[in-house]
């Protein structure tokens, strides 16, 4: 729809640009319905929540996130002191020393072993062997595998989170955002509308100025003639100079009436060009200011059905939606005073790692749990917010019900200029044959020399009058209409005119 009102904007822009062309109402509405920025504002509206709509779907599927870190530190973590460090290191040493220490004192307690060539010789081979230096570095190779070395520590996880049932905020959120969509198109809706109505208004005020135009030329015309008429009988002594001054002053008053209602022309078709889009002083000529008669149907407005009305007002809808959307707020603030359970696993890796001992490399493990979390006190924090939200729902059903009851005076108002505008065109028709019958005789009597200047005059005038008021009378059926049409909420983009 939005590329299609483009396109006819974009079209009938070019054409009125460079030729004076006959546009009808319908190429106006188009026109205006495509240039206004409160209907490009309220469509982008609509893109907005339908976008948040489908972010509030994604509630319901897994949710995989990354998460990573590094840390360097001034010391490690020692799992040994420095005295068990030491005597690790020097536990070849140790023995060494032990070994010699026994030996000898075994010499000391049995000095008879110094004859005996199998002890000593034993004695010898011990002595030639080094124990402390495998020994030794036995030990330090324990301090060195007991050493951690978490200076420089790394860790990265991945988690994937299914939540399970979250006390039903997430199916609320769902709803609301699918109620927010609707009621951003049905105030786009009721904008169209808006925009509809205010170029039905200056369209048709654009066609009363120009037909109350022509009114005033044709007017100006018959009171030159009669000024010429009367110039003339004044020559030959059949007038006064005050029949003269007196229609005189007549042509002033018509030239004066002529000029507002021309400046009156410019000033609303500056106005409509504006509502459409284009250029202040585009030439344009509006298809029913070509029209001799402007055609005039009568709506039937004796059956209207309020539950259709309600249904297909914007505002209506507007507010009905709102109130879903508070019934449901009122599910999004007990849902957090109520369990939430969710499903998680993941992955987690870290440097140094000590699934293998101390090791400076990635390994990790995966894992899987559920976690559930349960409110138990908050000092009747939820039950506050929960009764806060009852009232805003209560708030909202309040105005939907005085809104009905505003729209069906409205309507009962619409209907009822409709029928009086219809009388009143009647009346203006009737008015109207009688004026133009009045002023053929009076201008026939005239000629005869019957009936005096100011007669005509008056003849004149009532003809005027009976003419403007036939205008009006059916430009204000056109508009009451329009509004019968904008409170049953049945105005559309395309006219029936």
């Amino acid at each position: 729809m939005k590329k299609i009102l483009c396109l006819i904007y974009l079209v009938l822009t070019q054409f009125l640009l460079y030729a004076q062309q006959t546009i009808s109402l319908d190429s106006c509405r188009s026109l205006a319905i495509a240039n206004n920025k409160d209907m490009l504002i309220s469509q982008e509206k609509i893109n907005a929540a339908h976008y948040q709509r489908k972010a509030a779907f994604t509630n319901f599927l897994p949710n995989l996130s990354a998460a990573g870190g590094y840390m360097r530190t001034s010391r490690e973590i020692s799992l040994l002191n420095d005295a068990q460090k030491g005597a690790l290191g020097s536990m070849g040493t140790q023995v060494n020393g032990a070994l010699q220490s026994g030996l000898q004192s075994i010499l000391t307690q049995n000095p008879g072993l110094a004859s005996d060539p199998i002890f000593m010789a034993l004695v010898q081979s011990l002595g030639s062997i080094d124990l402390a230096t495998p020994l030794n570095q036995a030990g330090n190779a324990i301090v060195d595998a007991f050493r951690t070395d978490t200076r420089n520590l790394y860790a990265g996880s991945l988690v994937l989170t299914q939540p399970l049932y979250m006390g039903g905020k997430i199916r609320a959120y769902n709803k609301i955002t699918r109620y927010a969509e609707e009621l951003a198109r049905q105030q786009h809706h009721s904008n169209m509308q808006d925009v509809i109505l205010s170029t039905d208004q200056a369209y048709w005020q654009v066609v009363s100025l120009s037909a109350k135009k022509k009114l005033a030329e044709s007017y100006l015309q018959l009171l030159q003639k009669l000024e010429s008429d009367v110039d003339k009988m004044i020559a030959e002594g059949i007038a006064t100079k005050a029949d003269g001054l007196s229609v005189k002053v007549k042509v002033n008053e018509a030239e004066m009436t002529l000029t507002k209602v021309t400046d009156g022309l410019s000033l609303a078709r500056m106005l409509l060009c504006q509502l459409c889009g284009l250029d202040l002083s585009a030439p344009i000529i509006l298809e029913d200011e070509t029209k001799e008669d402007l055609p005039t149907t009568l709506p039937d407005n004796n059956a209207i059905d309020m539950n259709y009305v309600y249904a297909t007002r914007p505002e209506i809808n507007s507010l009905e939606l709102a109130t879903k959307i508070y019934q449901q707020k009122i599910n999004v603030e007990r849902s957090a005073f109520l369990p939430s359970l969710a499903l998680i696993g993941g992955y987690t890796a870290t440097s140094p790692s000590v699934y293998n001992g101390f090791e400076n490399k990635f390994k990790g493990m995966w894992n899987v749990g559920v976690t559930l979390s349960v409110p138990i006190w908050h000092w009747g924090e939820g039950i506050y917010k929960v009764k806060a939200a009852k009232a805003e729902a209560r708030i909202a059903q309040y105005q939907l019900e005085d809104a009905k009851e505003k729209i069906e005076l409205q309507v009962s108002q619409s209907a009822f200029k409709v029928n009086e505008a219809a009388k009143k065109l009647a009346m203006a028709e009737k008015n109207q044959e009688k004026a133009l019958e009045n002023l053929r005789y009076a201008t026939l009597g005239f000629e005869e020399g019957v009936i005096p200047t100011s007669n005509v005059l008056e003849a004149h005038t009532a003809w005027l009058s009976a003419q403007s008021e036939k205008i009006d009378a059916q430009i204000d059926v056109k508009l009451t209409d329009i509004y019968l049409k904008r409170a049953t909420g049945t105005l559309t983009f395309l006219s029936d005119n």
